[in-house]
């Protein structure tokens, strides 16, 4: 099983398509199902924000993934396949878990560094887990996509610009009006970007914001949470607002146009010599593209916003370089850990072959012996085990360091050849655990490695016990080894398996 990714951004596609792709809703569920129980699929997330919309996806077959995927999302935009594809990008194993990264740090963002993507690729996680659609291997790339997206923000400057497509927005709004302290604002939604704004003019401190939403109990609890005078309205009442509002900020999840160019200018826009701008910020959008030839009305929506090379630039290549560094580590340690992760059913395998060699040894011995007294044949079983276990020490945990990297699955076949394992063995080793029920090692599991072969034989659940079996496995040979004086052959204390 592969991660694929396959989706469409502002990079890819203009926001007239990203409009018809924009899914939210039933609608992201039903997305989200039909890709899951589609044919070469295993497990599926889906990220739609204002200006992306990625699928991602577990799969036995790439061309298999890819074709399924897109034929989807065409018939859930309405845009025939042969148009969307030219807009569509795709990455796939190594490549994709660098992609999810990159866009959890802001890097793929409109507006590089924002960070709300986080709570975006958080919901995707949610309704994943919600749905049953998010399998180990998901789950462990998406979880670490968040972990490395805030260990981004945290130790580079990359959100030190304000760096949100709000904050961007309003800084546009400033150019127009002058300092927005002392502005009327409209904030039309009460959602996550709605919020966001209301709080932002708050902050700048705004005359007066009005927040207007279809529910007005969520409109209520946004007004009394800022700090300067606020109300909430039904959006029975945007007409009287509108007339009185300086700044209209909007970012609804309706399908039609909320402000209209007619219906601005009945109420004065462009006719009273004030000037307003509207921000909006959704997608579907919802102001009408025509209140721009209103005089004194500006407009910035999704595609005036600050292009991802100018907030580069106004961060600092320092920060951006410090960010895809911190990417490329966390990729490589990812791919490491669950290349090494693919090697413990075979060193299980392995382990297992001497100790039936081992037993059946002992049992000749003790045929061949009968007079041997208990304490003597104790003592030559202990001394046996003792030998097999301190020359399997040196080559097994040397093969999981260097199955950690590239490549590292043809050390595991070098095993199993070497010592003559059953290619099915380390499958049934992992089974055996799974039937065990032992609880997972913690292991990260995932799609296959740069070279394109699976990570690991079995599914993501049964290489993680796996490890587990292995890592309590070798804890308990340690423990026999180092006996009192907590030494094994290494001359280390605990080294047998650290």
């Amino acid at each position: 099983m592969s991660v694929l990714v396959v989706g469409l951004s502002h990079r890819s596609a203009p926001v007239a398509l990203l409009e018809k792709a924009a899914v939210t809703g039933d609608d992201l569920v039903k997305l989200l199902h039909a890709v899951h129980d589609s044919p070469h699929v295993a497990e599926a997330a889906i990220v739609s924000t204002c200006n992306r919309v990625e699928v991602y996806a577990v799969v036995d077959k790439f061309h298999g993934g890819v074709s399924t995927i897109s034929e989807l999302l065409a018939l859930h935009s309405g845009v025939p396949l042969d148009d969307l594809s030219r807009h569509l990008y795709v990455h796939y194993e190594e490549r994709a878990i660098q992609h999810a990264f990159a866009v959890a740090c802001g890097l793929e963002s409109m507006v590089v560094g924002e960070g709300q993507i986080l709570g975006q690729i958080r919901q995707a996680f949610r309704l994943g887990q919600e749905q049953g659609t998010l399998g180990r291997d998901l789950h462990d790339v998406l979880q670490r996509a968040l972990r490395v997206g805030k260990r981004a923000h945290h130790e580079t400057g990359i959100d030190k610009a304000g760096a949100s497509l709000v904050s961007v927005g309003l800084q546009i709004a400033a150019a127009h009006l002058g300092p927005l302290d002392g502005a009327r604002a409209l904030v039309v939604g009460a959602g996550s970007m709605s919020s966001l704004a209301a709080a932002t003019l708050s902050r700048a401190g705004a005359r007066e914001v009005v927040i207007a939403n279809r529910t007005f109990e969520k409109a209520e609890r946004l007004a009394a949470s800022l700090d300067v005078p606020a109300r909430a309205i039904g959006l029975a009442e945007l007409d009287g607002a509108l007339a009185g509002a300086d700044l209209i900020v909007s970012c609804t999840g309706a399908t039609g146009l909320v402000v209209t160019a007619p219906r601005l200018a009945a109420h004065g826009a462009g006719a009273d010599g004030r000037p307003r701008f509207l921000l909006d910020l959704a997608l579907p959008h919802d102001v009408d593209r025509a209140v721009r030839d209103l005089p004194g009305v500006g407009l910035a929506g999704l595609d005036e916003l600050r292009t991802a090379e100018e907030a580069a630039e106004a961060i600092g290549p320092e920060a951006i370089g410090a960010v895809r560094r911190i990417v490329a580590d966390e990729v490589d340690a990812f791919l490491g850990a669950a290349r090494a992760a693919a090697v413990a059913p075979t060193v299980v395998a392995l382990r297992s072959k001497a100790a039936d060699v081992v037993d059946a040894e002992l049992a000749r011995l003790t045929g061949r012996l009968p007079e041997l007294d208990e304490r003597a044949r104790k003592e030559i079983t202990q001394t046996v085990r003792r030998v097999v276990d301190k020359l399997l020490h040196a080559p097994t945990v040397r093969v999981k360091e260097l199955a950690a990297a590239p490549g590292g699955d043809a050390y595991a076949d070098a095993l199993r050849e070497l010592f003559d394992l059953d290619p099915k063995a380390p499958v049934a080793v992992a089974r055996a655990d799974l039937r065990e029920g032992e609880p997972p090692g913690g292991v990260p599991g995932a799609a296959s490695g740069a070279a394109g072969r699976p990570w690991a034989e079995g599914s993501g659940r049964e290489r993680r016990r796996a490890g587990a079996h292995l890592a309590h496995t070798e804890r308990s040979e340690a423990v026999s080894n180092t006996g009192r004086g907590g030494r094994c052959g290494s001359g280390r204390a605990g080294a047998c398996w650290r």
